[in-house]
């Protein structure tokens, strides 16, 4: 490859809205690192699988390490990986503690520390994009989620911290906050209700995320941005 040869990292990448991310992003030339905990290699060389447990410690580094061995930079990182876990506060156990903030909170701050310092290396900055949910703004009694609230609202504070940071390194930090999409955690008994919880009517497709992420992407003067794709969930209902 060559040295002006895009990089990004996409985490979560097997399925549903990380694959949709790693089409897309080849699609405009990038190389791709693709992590999740069973991923394997496919076909095309410029996309490199990199398994493992995001939560687990030494794993993210391990990520970013990989893309520098393979590709030499990172460019973009998506912190797409994320676990929801819907129950009334007072019945999630410590494991669901641990699971969520684990992948959610300890995930996303090991992988993109490491990121940041590959950014921060060399010129020409870079650009974080961290995967929210609506309900850190709106919260909605049909679907208690406590952990998620307090796992993605410290992601949306962490957007525009580092967007603030390193402004001047030329590193931008955006995130999106979801509605409900609909992808393969979803079982499609429950969709018609789900979409009812969204002002439109339906529930998102995984082309609106990437489409979102891909306008991020090249949006060069977007940061510190919490871009919502809910239907309308985050405005009221």
């Amino acid at each position: 490859m060559n040295a002006d040869q895009k990089v990004a990292i996409i985490t979560g990448a097997s399925q549903g809205i990380g694959a949709g991310l790693v089409t897309a992003y080849r699609r405009i030339g990038y190389a791709v690192v693709a992590n999740s905990r069973n991923i394997v290699d496919g076909d095309d060389p410029m996309v490199l699988a990199v398994p493992g447990d995001i939560g687990q410690p030494g794993v993210g580094a391990a990520v970013v390490d990989a893309a520098i061995a393979r590709f030499g930079r990172v460019d973009t990182l998506v912190n797409n990986a994320g676990i929801f876990v819907s129950k009334p506060f007072t019945e999630y156990t410590d494991e669901d503690y641990e699971a969520v903030m684990g992948v959610n909170v300890r995930g996303f701050f090991e992988i993109s520390r490491a990121a940041v310092r590959a950014m921060t290396s060399r010129e020409g900055g870079g650009h974080l994009v961290t995967v929210s949910t609506s309900l850190v703004d709106q919260a909605n009694a049909k679907v208690p989620a406590a952990l998620a609230s307090l796992s993605k609202g410290g992601l949306n504070a962490v957007t525009k911290a580092l967007a603030v940071e390193y402004a001047d390194r030329g590193i931008r930090s955006n995130a999106v906050a979801l509605g409900i999409i609909n992808t393969p955690m979803h079982d499609p008994s429950t969709h018609e209700a789900l979409a009812a919880l969204h002002p439109m009517g339906r529930l998102g497709e995984v082309d609106d995320v990437v489409d979102a992420i891909m306008y991020l992407e090249t949006a060069s003067f977007v940061t510190g941005e919490i871009l919502h794709v809910d239907g309308g969930q985050s405005a009221g209902h």
